[in-house]
Order: structure tokens, then C-alpha cells, then sequence
């Protein structure tokens, strides 16, 4: 069973980057046909795609995000990250790491989410 788990500080003061990790077990991130996803969800909205890194090591990021997104990985670890710079009150969200199934064209294991808070 793949499981994904969110680490990282709930708090984080504006202008600040934001730095999460996504700890994988039961699968390794470098498996052909999958990629992994950190996606995000403000109070009252909806969720939101941020970006993805593929087995091979290759990022896609949301066009409203990308200058100040980045996602990396440690292979060694099974670890995914999620850096996200010049935050704002408005980064306030529930993040998630995630799974995508290629075949499947969609998320197909979810992290449980770790809040995090802009505020100074």
C-alpha cells in the first residue's frame, strides 16, 4: 500500500519561502508511469494543482505559481519537496502531497494534508 505523509512547519512569516516534504512508503518515486503532486486548498475554496515531478525527475508547475514554486527530490529518501517563495496570507492553505496515475489521468493516493499559516 503506498502511503504519503506531510512534514514541515505550520507557520511560516510573509516573504518568506514556504517548505514542505512528502515522505513516500510502499512505492518508489522513480516507478515509470507515476509522478508526484503537491496540490493545495485555501479556507472556503476549492483545491488547487500547484506542480509535479515525474519518475525521471522532470517538473511541471502551475502557470499562476510557477515563478516562485520549485519541487525537488531525494531519491535516497523517497522524498518529494515543495518550496514555495515570497509568501503571503493568501499561501494560508491545507497542503497535499499526492500520487499520479498515468493510466488513470488523476490522483490516486493522497497525504492526509498539513495546515500551514502565513502570519507574522
Amino acid at each position: 500500500q503506498v502511503q504519503l505523509q506531510e512534514s514541515g512547519p505550520g507557520l511560516v512569516k510573509p516573504s518568506q519561502t514556504l517548505s514542505l516534504t512528502c515522505t513516500v512508503s510502499g512505492g518508489s518515486i522513480t516507478t515509470s508511469y507515476y509522478a508526484w503532486s503537491w496540490i493545495r486548498q485555501p479556507p472556503g475554496k476549492g483545491l488547487e494543482w500547484m506542480g509535479v515531478i515525474a519518475s525521471d525527475g522532470s517538473t511541471y508547475y502551475s502557470p499562476s505559481l510557477k515563478s516562485r514554486t520549485s519541487i525537488s527530490r531525494d531519491t535516497s529518501k523517497n522524498q518529494f519537496s515543495l518550496q514555495l517563495s515570497s509568501v503571503t496570507p493568501e499561501d494560508r492553505a491545507i497542503y497535499y502531497c499526492a500520487r499520479f496515475h498515468e493510466f488513470n489521468y488523476g490522483m490516486d493516493y493522497w497525504g492526509k494534508g498539513t495546515l500551514v499559516t502565513v502570519s507574522s
